[in-house]
């Protein structure tokens, strides 16, 4: 069984690389069967219909070109920016790498690593990069989610891909058509390459069938060619318009290929609260920077006074235990998907916000960008409905997501 999984694997790297080839053959055959052999040999100099053919060069090169444009930015990005979160000590990477390769030697499965638990430092590096914000995914102890094999914590909505053998975020599908790994950096250049793909074919279709009709019409021979450009793009048709449809379902529910394989998923949410507020809670918490466990013991009464700072006046401490941050742990009904930000939404944060970046392929996706404090994605009104349901108050004052400095009777 182990054999068997390393053999697949090293299958579907093998047909990664090869299929793009394979487009790039069937995009220069299709060429020079639709444009050469049926407009320009029997459209314009058989049946003399030089306007006809004109037309349907130019939508022919016009779904070409796009098509063509948009299969390579996809090509691009799968392969210089397919969205691997950073790995935080690149040691560990190496390591990671040298384990899988030493297991393919001996036969077994290289996703058969062992187990590894989450870092139980309280000052775990990377850490910090969620808790800084105001919401993100955790476990149901307020911890982010943990990679074993990458050894860190996993931000939202990423996964390990086991043939990469990174995490990736917001990974959708290995696509052998586009050569590797498509997630958040290359998902809208996969699904306009998708569509125009399809209006590519329908067009080859389209061309193929006239022509027949014109040879039968005329009691001619059929053309070989023609039945071929016919049989493929029908083919190349049916594959394409269900990838688009698939790819425009994922763009307006803002979920994943990973999602629909986990359909009554529960996600748990830290949402942050204010701190030394709540009186009576209806949910568990969790108060973040973490505190050793066990509690260090008080230092001894022979032990100089602790520093004090120029400016503030006061120990270290005791600014870091004023800079606490406390999260409501939530928990989303099965199925629930809490980044639904409507129709709408979901289609700007991964087409982007103007008509120019859904019709072709200039930028990545806006959800690429993780610089807000608020959250990783944003969050849909589902975040906003926990809140009222547990009665969260909001964050007053602190809307921005900078940490929580109280001092006696104020807010700093």
């Amino acid at each position: 069984m182990a054999r068997t999984a390393v053999s697949n694997r090293a299958a579907t790297r093998w047909t990664v690389r090869i299929i793009p080839f394979v487009i790039v053959a069937a995009f220069g055959i299709g060429t020079y069967a639709v444009a050469g052999r049926l407009c320009v040999q029997y459209l314009y100099r058989t049946e003399g219909k030089s306007g006809l053919a004109v037309a349907l060069l130019v939508l022919y090169f016009l779904f070409f070109v796009l098509s063509v444009a948009t299969y390579l930015r996809t090509f691009l990005a799968v392969q210089l920016n397919p969205g691997l979160v950073p790995l935080l000590h690149e040691e560990r990477g190496d390591l990671g790498e040298k384990r899988r390769a030493s297991t393919s030697r001996r036969g077994r499965d290289p996703e058969a690593n062992p187990w590894v638990p989450p870092d139980a430092n309280p000052d775990s590096p990377g850490l910090e990069a969620f808790y800084s914000k105001d919401a993100f995914v955790c476990e149901v102890d307020g911890r982010p989610k943990w990679c074993s094999d990458c050894r860190q914590w996993k931000p939202d909505r990423a996964h390990h891909s086991s043939e990469l053998g990174r995490c990736v975020r917001k990974m959708d599908h290995l696509c052998p058509w586009v050569g590797g790994m498509v997630s958040e950096t290359s998902f809208n250049f996969f699904a306009q390459f998708t569509m125009y793909t399809t209006c590519f074919c329908s067009v080859c279709v389209a061309i193929g069938a006239y022509c027949l009709k014109l040879q039968n019409d005329e009691e001619r021979p059929t053309d070989g060619w023609v039945i071929a450009v016919i049989v493929l793009s029908a083919v190349f048709t049916f594959f394409a318009f269900a990838m688009a449809l698939t790819s425009l379902r994922f763009i307006f529910t803002n979920i994943t290929n990973i999602d629909i394989l986990r359909k009554r998923q529960q996600f748990y949410l830290a949402v942050r609260v204010p701190y030394d507020v709540l009186k009576r809670r209806s949910f568990p918490t969790i108060v973040y920077p973490l505190q050793p466990w066990p509690p260090e013991p008080p230092p001894p009464a022979s032990a100089p006074p602790p520093h004090f700072g120029t400016a503030a006046g006061q120990s270290l401490a005791a600014r870091d235990d004023q800079a606490k941050r406390m999260f409501a742990i939530l928990r989303t009904e099965p199925g629930q998907n809490p980044w639904d930000l409507g129709y709408w939404g979901n289609w700007k944060s991964v087409m982007g916000n103007t008509p120019i970046e859904w019709l072709l392929p200039i930028r990545h996706s806006p959800c690429c960008n993780h610089d807000s404090m608020a959250s990783d994605y944003p969050f849909g009104p589902l975040l906003d409905d926990l809140r009222k349901k547990h009665d969260i108050p909001d964050l007053s004052g602190d809307g921005s997501g900078r940490p929580e400095m109280q001092q006696t009777g104020q807010r700093a």
